[in-house]
């Protein structure tokens, strides 16, 4: 899977948000309505002791969610933890496990904001973006906005708002637990959006394919190698 942008990773935080500002424009806010055959996710996990990042990718076949493929790498960080600047953290890595991705996904998902999102271009809009992919964001907590309280049942949903304007939307994903939060990424809207993430999610808080990132993230953390490739270099075009 090849980037249809591409700009360096290694920059100062002031470098990253103008980067941010200028990409921001290209999001493409529509609809999807192409057929879904694979669905691609992304994971990351830290480990402080020896500052190094572990990062997966794993592709499933839709609507079936069985294993395809998947990759991991592991390797230094690079760029400090700064809110609002997670993709100049983990977008190095996850363009890399991309590149070795045998089939294209027709549409990916990030345990990471979209547009909702401070400067509205969070890290699934930020790889979609460069990958010209469909792309959904999701994530635990909001960055800003905020939201009415939902019903216990699964399925229950309600705008994100911020600045009067909807920017995600919270869903329930399992009865009784906390909501996740669902944001555009790239080539999405708010509805079509939902209905993907609501018809990959099964038993769990999380959607499978990302569920099963997030399992395999876990074992790459633990020195269970899946898949693992060596970093490459990034090219530049600021």
């Amino acid at each position: 899977m090849k980037p249809a942008r591409v700009h360096s990773w290694n920059v100062s935080p002031e470098e990253a948000t103008a980067i941010q500002v200028n990409l921001r424009p290209k999001v493409k806010v529509l609809p999807h309505n192409r057929p879904i055959n694979l669905i691609g996710a992304t994971a990351v996990a830290f480990d402080t002791n020896n500052d190094t990042i572990h990062a997966v990718i794993v592709v499933v076949k839709y609507p079936e969610m069985s294993l395809v493929e998947q990759f991991g790498i592991s390797q230094e960080m690079r760029f400090p933890y700064i809110s609002g600047l997670l993709a100049f953290r983990e977008g190095g890595p996850l363009i890399q496990l991309l590149h070795k991705v045998g089939k294209d996904p027709d549409l990916l998902m990030f345990h990471a904001h979209g547009q909702a999102h401070p400067r509205g271009f969070g890290l699934a809009s930020h790889l979609g973006v460069l990958l010209d992919t469909p792309s959904i964001g999701m994530s635990t907590k909001l960055l800003i906005g905020h939201h009415k309280e939902l019903d216990i049942e699964k399925g229950s949903h309600t705008p994100i708002l911020y600045q009067n304007q909807s920017i995600g939307t919270a869903l329930r994903s399992k009865e009784g637990v906390n909501p996740i939060y669902v944001s555009i990424g790239h080539k999405t809207d708010l509805v079509s959006s939902l209905r993907i993430v609501k018809e990959c999610t099964t038993h769990y808080r999380w959607p499978e394919p990302l569920r099963l990132a997030q399992l395999a993230v876990a074992k790459q953390k633990s020195g269970q190698a899946v898949g693992s490739i060596e970093p490459s270099s990034q090219t530049t075009l600021f």
